[in-house]
């Protein structure tokens, strides 16, 4: 295990913001996680657990210890006539291991294809995509306590998920390491959701009138690429807003003034299209030095070069100020703010 001092980070985030660790080091095996964790322990250092590096914005240094995990391996672990329990390593790519659900004709995580990031991080931020979410299919999310080292297994329901909300997030934060994530997927007779979003017409378009998972994930991919920019590229870390949910009073107050705008019905209010708020509000495509908000998809914010992550923070706060003071809705980030 190698721990290396004033580490740059610039290479293990998507938004290629230039911040530094105090310490780093990356982990290949359980070994040397508990190791590093030992380590942590001793010093009483922060941790920072980098995975695909897609979902965070180092708005100063790391004063502590982040670590890589490089925990790979993907396997059955149950399975009967129509349904099988696959479980995967945190550190397997998120993309890639659904296109290795695909290929076996596993059903159930299709939508949530080209998410950017890695297994373990899902359910954390109980990502979703087209009427999908990871919880959907989770069942089970094996963790590791950073005190202890010991191993702990939570259940779906134990992981109190929510709108791009978990226990990880909220009480347990800070509290472990998520190692590896166990799915329940279909093995015939899949469902498949294409109404959501524009699915059903990318189908239409590509002439499929009898959709497989397969199809729904090709249109999915097509779509999230015509919108979404790829972060080698241009630095981002896709969706930087969730879609906030207000009350059916606040809604009907706000559809009079704004008759045209984007929403969709939600467990405890109404849904409304954030990326929409945006453009209307003028940002999309707006640059300020090398900070910027994508010219096809007002949802994500860009680093053009050199921007650091203070002036892609300052830009997120001037967006939520701006959409408050012209909707009285209040937009929350969905990236993690490493601060």
């Amino acid at each position: 295990m190698n721990i290396q001092e004033n580490y740059s980070l610039k290479l293990y985030n998507t938004f290629g913001v230039d911040a530094k660790a105090d310490y780093f080091v990356e982990a290949n095996n359980f070994t040397d996680l508990k190791k590093a964790l030992v380590f942590r322990r001793q010093r009483d250092l922060p941790i920072l657990f980098i995975g695909g590096g897609s979902n965070m914005l180092f708005v100063n240094d790391f004063k502590g210890l982040a670590l890589k995990l490089n925990l790979k391996g993907i396997e059955i672990v149950k399975e009967d006539d129509n349904y099988v329990w696959l479980k995967a390593q945190g550190s397997e790519n998120w993309h890639q291991f659904i296109q290795y659900t695909l290929q076996q004709n596993y059903g159930g995580l299709e939508n949530l294809s080209l998410i950017p990031g890695n297994v373990g991080t899902a359910p954390i931020q109980n990502i979703g995509a087209y009427g999908v979410e990871a919880k959907d299919t989770i069942t089970e999310v094996q963790v590791l306590s950073l005190e202890t080292g010991d191993e702990h297994i939570f259940t779906n329901e134990e992981c109190k998920f929510g709108y791009r909300d978990s226990i990880f997030k909220n009480e347990c934060k800070g509290q472990f390491v998520l190692v590896a994530v166990t799915f329940k997927l279909t093995k015939h007779s899949h469902v498949l959701k294409t109404s959501y979003g524009a699915i059903q017409k990318e189908l239409e378009v590509q002439g499929v009138t009898h959709p497989t998972i397969q199809d729904v994930a090709n249109a999915v991919i097509h779509i999230r690429e015509s919108k979404l920019p790829d972060p080698a590229q241009i630095g981002n870390s896709g969706s930087f807003f969730k879609n906030p949910v207000i009350s059916k009073e606040a809604f009907d107050h706000v559809i009079t003034q704004h008759p045209n705008i984007v929403h969709y019905p939600a467990e405890n209010g109404v849904k409304i299209a954030a990326g929409w708020l945006i453009e209307q509000a003028g940002w999309k495509g707006k640059r300020f030095g090398d900070a910027g908000v994508h010219d096809k998809q007002a949802l994500v914010l860009v680093n053009h070069g050199n921007a650091t992550g203070k002036e892609i923070y300052e830009l997120s706060e001037n967006i939520i100020q701006d959409i408050h003071n012209k909707f009285n809705i209040t937009l929350e980030r969905e990236v993690n703010m490493i601060k």
